[in-house]
């Protein structure tokens, strides 16, 4: 009788000894300590220098900011001084705007902004005299037979002496006035002289009831030219607002 023996070709794994394990799971514990020490150095430092770098920029950036706000500030500053402003008035005390004028490299420049207004243009003109009186007669109006209007306290144009209208130094652009009443300029001059504008007796503003001709008055309405009134104001009637210069 023949008995069978079966091999089994299976491989087993012999148990390591306690003291084997306890070293392994030692060693893989140590292995697994040290990946997340390095990974947080390395995050650490990264955010170290993102934040540096950050902190750069920003200090950069604004110390730009700064150097180019200080650079404008300087400029703007130094552009224009303003020299002197009006309050401008009818002839019933109501204001109807303000004026301005400035001063920089050699020119003066004149702001004027008005509302209220009949819609037209206007001339308009610095007048000697810083005295805007309703009902007045002029400085040099004539002792036997003076006469009286609104403003005529202010006088004739500023700086007339030797020039013929538009040539004074106080003749301007006309003021054009909206349909709404509004109406502003701007005009830059050399003409202005500021201790003429800044006198003893001052100057004043005008905003005159019709328009400037400038002293343009064609042969063939004017065969000998124009006459006097047109050489000294331009023909620009009577005087509806007034203001006087006030150093600032």
């Amino acid at each position: 009788m023949f008995t069978r023996t079966t091999y089994s070709t299976a491989r087993t794994t012999p148990a390591l000894p306690p003291e084997r394990r306890h070293r392994r799971l030692r060693l893989a514990a140590v292995g697994v300590t040290g990946l997340l020490a390095l990974s947080a150095c390395s995050t650490d430092e990264t955010t170290q220098d993102t934040t540096e770098n950050t902190t750069e920029n920003t200090t950069e950036n604004t110390a730009d900011a700064a150097d180019s706000t200080g650079s404008e500030s300087t400029t703007d500053t130094g552009s224009s001084d303003v020299l002197a402003t009006a309050s401008v008035a009818n002839a019933d005390g109501e204001e109807v705007g303000t004026a301005e004028i400035s001063g920089a490299d050699g020119a003066s420049e004149l702001s004027v902004d008005v509302s209220g207004l009949e819609p037209g243009m206007y001339g308009m003109h610095l007048h000697a005299v810083g005295a805007c009186e309703p009902d007045s007669t002029a400085p040099d109006a004539d002792a036997d037979d003076p006469e009286t209007g609104d403003f005529l306290s202010a006088g004739g144009h500023l700086g007339a002496d030797g020039h013929d209208h538009p040539d004074h130094g106080g003749d301007l652009p006309a003021l054009l006035v909206n349909e709404d009443g509004s109406g502003s300029m701007t005009v830059t001059t050399d003409r202005i002289d500021e201790a003429e504008l800044l006198d003893d007796d001052g100057s004043a503003i005008i905003i005159h009831e019709d328009a400037d001709n400038y002293g343009n008055v064609p042969e063939r309405y004017a065969p000998d030219g124009p006459d006097e009134d047109t050489l000294s104001t331009g023909d620009a009637g009577g005087r509806q607002a007034c203001g006087v210069f006030e150093a600032v």
